[in-house]
């Protein structure tokens, strides 16, 4: 059957059936799909606890609604298009036959390794077809798998190999991005000195640069798959068992796990993904996310490869070797649906229209943004530009808690208004509410983001810890999930994302929790405190400012502010380290102890016209100090 929705009247009248029988509607779109067993009710659920179940004990495999389900009318169809970081190195094309064979040989490999079902497995790989691989072959096999991005630092990975306890680490030698080359193994070995549960790396040949083996340990890709048969029995899963976890920064500094389980993203991703680039059966898509944050796993390996598509990969930066190469790619593979970030955008917008000018692009037919809300100037330099003042533009907003696009405008369908994410896709029923937790009717509205009802990828727990997950996202508003976001309703009944309501900020798309940060500059020796908020950064959306209490040392400001710079990279990684950190003798806070992060806010922003009421402060004279410090006096 198709689901795909043909008009606005299509949409309007899916959309109320979605609300008015929802078990109806996802169950006649589930129906689609393989199921060893189905189940006994679609939804089952309560905001309370919070559970969420949905296609109720019903068994499935994921893989098997790629492969067995799709093979007999797809399996000499591209699957995945892969660009290499040089654009002088040869690609790759994958058939839906060829990564079958690749996915049940890997499938094999890991069990032949110890991964059995349950087991968690890490993936910190390059943009390659072997981390798309490597991700199906755990669903294959009912592993969990928790992708972590290979920028991260060592710290990070630990963490998160330590929370999850997981028992393999698939990675390669190296990674090329752009003119760099990184030595990724050597990141994991220095992450495993601080793990203990780890028993096999599995390690894919990419730069081809000497690593260290430890023996009985590491094993190379490439002698894992050699002797594997090609064929595999996929294992049989509950619709609720894990399909992956994805860590994602929080408020109170340690990573959050965020758990998908497998039926309800199945369907979902599948159905988002047709629906919002409104995806043809001859179609190549292009979504330039990295497989370590969720818009990789969603749309460009899950959801593209269930409704059956060609999906490109690409391994390397929109500048290397020249800004024109995102461009130059969608000339080269006739990229139909393109799906990038507002940080790309920003970034390719200051080279001007010169890299663009020898590219035709008129093999485009949809543009999408995704990763934070994209201003006004970028949509239209993007609309104008790439998609030629003829492309529908989805501006999509989502979360990894979501699992998949959950406002957006549906290409040539929605009318497109410039920075808005539009309407909510079928199944979704936004509020917006008060501080107090009213809900603020009709239009012209503005307060802070809410779902009042279950869609089938919600997030299920936070990995190890269900009361974490609780608090988080279903204490603030009662019987709501808070999504965190603030939001305004126009008078046409449009959304338009407004960012981050609480202590997280929103780097190039990826959400960076404060407490995090500050957890590793307080690390330095000479910290005694710190605080970090956003501002407004011209190309990543939001940078990040650090303030930053140190002891007596006798170190020149500028000594000390390239040390907290390099530690937070060192902890976090690149994407965390602060653009600015300002030394100060205090920090403004209130009589409880509080820090009044807003008025660090407005300087941080250079906005200090208007920072209200500082007499009730406990330390009022602090902050003319810092306006002085920022150089605003």
């Amino acid at each position: 059957m198709n689901h795909k929705i043909s008009s606005l009247f299509d949409y309007t009248t899916k959309y109320e059936n979605s609300i008015s029988n929802p078990e109806d509607f996802w169950g006649e779109i589930a129906e689609d799909f393989h199921w060893r067993k189905p189940w006994s009710k679609v939804l089952d659920w309560n905001f309370e606890e919070p559970k969420m179940e949905w296609f109720k004990d019903s068994k499935l495999n994921l893989t098997e609604n790629i492969f067995e389900r799709l093979l007999s009318t797809h399996a000499d169809k591209t699957a995945i298009l892969w660009e290499p970081n040089d654009p002088n190195s040869d690609s790759v094309s994958l058939t839906y036959a060829e990564l079958f064979e690749a996915t049940c040989k890997f499938a094999n490999a890991m069990r032949a390794n110890g991964i059995e079902k349950g087991d968690r497995v890490i993936i910190y790989m390059p943009m390659v077809p072997e981390a798309a691989i490597a991700m199906l072959a755990c669903a294959r096999i009912g592993a969990v798998h928790s992708v972590v991005f290979a920028g991260f630092s060592s710290s990070a990975l630990a963490d998160r190999i330590n929370d999850c306890q997981a028992k393999m680490v698939l990675t390669s030698d190296g990674n090329f991005r752009g003119s760099k080359q990184i030595p990724v193994k050597a990141v994991v070995d220095e992450a495993l000195e601080k793990t203990t549960t780890i028993e096999k790396v599995i390690v894919l040949k990419r730069t081809g640069e000497p690593v260290n083996m430890k023996t009985g340990r590491d094993i190379w890709w490439s002698d894992a798959i050699a002797d594997q048969s090609s064929e595999n029995e996929a294992e049989v899963m509950d619709a609720e068992d894990i399909l992956f976890i994805l860590y994602t920064s929080g408020s109170t500094g340690q990573p959050k796990g965020v758990v998908h389980s497998i039926a309800g993203y199945m369907v979902y991703t599948y159905y988002s993904f047709i629906n919002v680039f409104q995806y043809e059966e001859s179609d190549v898509y292009w979504c330039t996310a990295d497989v370590g944050w969720i818009t990789g796993h969603s749309y460009i390996v899950y959801g593209p490869l269930l409704a059956g598509a060609t999906t490109l990969m690409f391994e390397g930066v929109p500048t290397y070797p020249h800004p024109g190469r995102f461009w130059e790619i969608i000339d080269k593979y006739k990229v139909n649906q393109f799906y990038t970030a507002p940080t790309a955008i920003r970034a390719l917008q200051v080279y001007g229209l010169e890299p663009i000018e020898k590219y035709t692009l008129d093999s485009l037919k949809v543009i999408g943004s995704v990763g934070e809300p994209i201003n006004e100037e970028a949509w239209h330099w993007y609309h104008e530009n790439i998609g030629k003042g003829r492309c529908p533009l989805v501006d999509t907003w989502w979360q990894t808690e979501t699992g998949g696009i959950m406002i957006s405008p549906l290409a040539g369908i929605t009318p497109n208004k410039p920075a808005h994410a539009s309407l909510p896709l079928p199944g979704v029923q936004p509020v917006i509410v008060d501080a107090e937790g009213n809900e603020l009717l009709g239009n012209n509205v503005e307060g802070n983001l809410c779902i009042r009802f279950p869609w089938p990828s919600i997030i299920r727990t936070t990995y190890g810890d269900h009361n974490r997950c609780k608090e988080t996202y279903f204490s603030t508003y009662k019987g709501m999930y808070f999504t965190g976001d603030g939001v305004k309703r126009d008078h046409d009944g449009y959304l338009r994302i407004l960012g981050r309501v609480d202590d997280v900020i929103n780097v190039s798309g990826h959400r960076m929790g404060t407490a995090e940060v500050e957890n590793a500059i307080n690390e330095h020796p000479e910290v005694v405190e710190s605080a970090v908020v956003g501002f407004p950064h011209p190309i990543k959306g939001q940078g990040i400012y650090a303030y930053a209490i140190c002891n007596s040392s006798t170190k020149p400001n500028a000594e000390m502010e390239s040390e907290i710079k390099a530690l937070v990279r060192k902890i976090i990684g690149p994407i965390a380290k602060p653009e600015h950190v300002q030394i100060v003798s205090d920090l403004p806070k209130t009589r409880s102890g509080k820090i009044m992060r807003r008025i660090l806010r407005k300087v941080a922003s250079k906005d200090v016209s208007s920072l209200g009421d500082t007499s009730t402060l406990l330390n009022p004279e602090i902050v003319e100090e810092i306006i002085k410090g920022a150089g605003l006096e």
